[in-house]
């Protein structure tokens, strides 16, 4: 991910406030931290309430290749529980 550099917010910054002035750019800037919050408080909620123990068993018999596809296919059920 490439970003900004500080001379492209600069200019994005006076276009801004050349467009809406300096309240409504104020306004913008306060709403879209606020947007920016909640949505890092809702990612954190998710994630708490995830059930890690069972996404890492889920996991474990998802096959990362084919060669893992075909070892699964081949190994027997009961062989697989008493691993």
């Amino acid at each position: 991910m490439g970003g900004f550099h500080i001379l492209d917010l600069v200019v994005i910054a006076i276009v801004g406030l050349a467009l809406f002035g300096p309240k409504a750019l104020q306004s913008i800037a306060r709403n879209a931290g606020k947007g920016v919050g909640q949505a890092k408080t809702a990612k954190e909620k998710v994630m708490a309430e995830l059930p890690l123990e069972d996404l890492s068993k889920v996991v474990q018999k998802v096959p990362m290749n084919p060669q893992q596809a075909i070892q699964m296919l081949i190994t027997p059920e009961k062989e697989k529980e008493q691993d």
